[in-house]
């Protein structure tokens, strides 16, 4: 292979990942942030406003999790001009749960702010502590940071890692067909067959499954 074809083929590669990180950075973290404020809304009135012991966690989670909602990530994150300290600092001061959704939330407020090494420090100390929803919508989230840092076989490991701990119509086949398309991007098609081919067999209830013959079909070729 000559230079130039070498060189063709490296930014055809690079294209590719860049389509994928294009197509999916607001879509996927769109879809976390919107599952984490429903479902750990819940968990934070349920854990921290029905229990009067920790009435003041629960303060200053939920005034982080209005600005969350709001979009207005800097100020959910490093705190704004009315004494709320930011999601960044009750993640350190905060124990327990509460300091467990703080990272949760910070991580997410830092990934939407393209801050990319941020986002991934603070979702990795998460502990989803095994519920179905939360916990690997945040570890999807987690993969998609991966990706966005440009650590692909990680990303893949994670993504995958969230699929199954999903193990739903409604997560897996997105986080599956993810790592399928990160797997692509790096010529992995054999890899990115089983992710496609795991959809067709096993969610072939889900919204993904209605197109997951053109994915088995453009790998198979």
């Amino acid at each position: 292979m000559n230079q130039k074809s070498a060189q063709t083929n490296v930014e055809e590669t690079l294209s590719k990942s860049e389509a994928f990180f294009l197509k999916y950075k607001n879509a996927i973290i769109g879809a976390v942030v919107a599952l984490v404020v429903v479902v750990a809304g819940a968990i934070i009135y349920h854990q921290y406003v029905a229990v009067p012991a920790v009435e003041k966690a629960s303060t200053k989670l939920a005034k982080g999790q209005n600005l969350f909602a709001n979009q207005m990530y800097e100020q959910a994150l490093n705190g704004d001009s009315t004494g709320f300290v930011g999601l960044a600092k009750l993640a350190q001061e905060l124990s327990g749960d509460a300091g467990n959704l703080a990272n949760l939330y910070a991580g997410l407020c830092c990934a939407n702010l393209d801050k990319w090494e941020d986002a991934a420090k603070y979702l990795e100390k998460y502990d989803g502590q095994g519920d179905q929803m939360v916990s690997p919508a945040a570890m999807g989230a987690l993969g998609n940071v991966y990706a966005q840092l440009n650590q692909l076989d990680k990303a893949v490991a994670t993504l995958k890692k969230a699929a199954e701990l999903a193990d739903n119509n409604s997560l897996s086949p997105t986080f599956l067909i993810q790592a399928g398309e990160i797997l692509e991007s790096q010529g992995k098609k054999d890899e990115a067959l089983k992710c496609y081919q795991t959809i067709k067999d096993k969610y072939f209830n889900s919204y993904g499954f209605s197109r997951i013959d053109e994915y088995i079909e453009r790998v198979a070729e």
